[in-house]
């Protein structure tokens, strides 16, 4: 009964392999026809295979209905009569859906509590310590895991670790692949990523150059997210210079200094206050007024302070 039931299982586990390489397989074929110029000879190879993994997928299916067809048939025993009719309660309601905030809460206590281990898994180069790993740590394989690695990746290009950045990126990759294939088996990802390396350790050159399509994709993303991160750092950085820099009426005197005639700007540079009123005396009275008032107000030009008699003067 036990060799008739890992049967069984490994039936449905090579028609679900089969299932997805033959997806694999047409979706190569629709990108083929779809390029300007189509080479025969790999489109003849593709529908060839196409052609053959069909067959395969039939001859599975046939053979697992066969089993299934046996199985009816197997005579009463203990195996056959003591198998629990429910193993659960189902009930008919639509599973509440998490809303932004919450999922948001989520992540970050998950990432919090298991930061160490997600860098770590980054780190790892090969498919078999990869899979050591996981096993070892199945709550990792999770949507969770796959975001948080994105953000190490950005993080490493911000700092320009392009190494440590396309490795992390490679895992990411992989643990992207693993939850797709959970998606497309519906199954639960960490019941299928022995799969996923298993498939991976024997894959052709197709397969694979289909993974390294989609580390390029990613890592673009990553670079192109750093540089965005980098230019908010440098406006935010030139705008809190800026805020220090404000005078006592609130203006930039680095932008006030630019707005000025040459000549004032020359009064400045060499520090000499006489210049600095013949160039304003030059000027017609409201525009010397002007440019003088944005002086002050920037902290360019600091009036003495004194008594009434001063401020006739200065005025």
């Amino acid at each position: 009964m036990a060799a008739f039931q890992q049967r069984g299982e490994d039936l449905e586990s090579n028609l679900n392999e089969c299932s997805k390489l033959l997806e694999e397989a047409q979706e190569r074929l629709q990108v083929i026809k779809a390029r300007n110029e189509v080479d025969e000879a790999e489109l003849t190879k593709i529908r060839a295979e196409v052609k053959k993994m069909s067959k395969d997928k039939r001859q599975f299916e046939k053979m697992l209905e066969e089993h299934k067809n046996q199985e009816k048939r197997l005579p009463w025993n203990v195996d056959t009569i003591s198998k629990e009719g429910f193993s659960k309660s189902i009930v008919n309601m639509k599973p509440k859906e998490e809303t932004q905030e919450e999922q948001v809460e989520k992540h970050k206590n998950f990432v919090e509590k298991y930061a160490k281990e997600i860098r770590h898994f980054g780190m790892l180069r090969r498919y078999d310590d990869s899979q050591k790993y996981l096993s070892d740590n199945p709550h990792l394989v999770c949507e969770e895991t796959a975001n948080c690695l994105v953000v190490i990746c950005i993080e490493y290009e911000v700092d320009e670790k392009h190494a440590l950045m396309e490795q992390v990126a490679h895992q990411s990759i992989v643990m992207q692949s693993i939850l797709n294939l959970g998606r497309a088996l519906k199954q639960d990802p960490r019941s299928c990523f022995r799969q996923f390396f298993s498939s991976m350790k024997s894959a052709d050159r197709s397969a694979r150059d289909a993974l390294e399509r989609e580390l390029e994709l990613l890592k673009e993303r990553v670079q192109s997210c750093a540089r965005m991160r980098m230019e908010e750092a440098r406006e935010d950085l030139e705008e809190e210079e800026k805020l220090k820099r404000l005078g006592p009426g609130g203006l930039d005197p680095v932008e006030v200094y630019k707005s000025l005639p040459k000549d004032i700007q020359r009064s400045f540079d060499e520090k000499n206050v006489e210049m600095l009123h013949e160039a304003i005396n030059k000027l017609h009275p409201d525009e010397g007024k002007y440019h003088l008032s944005r002086c002050i107000d920037s902290g360019l030009w600091v009036p003495e302070s004194g008594g009434d008699e001063d401020d006739e003067e200065a005025d």
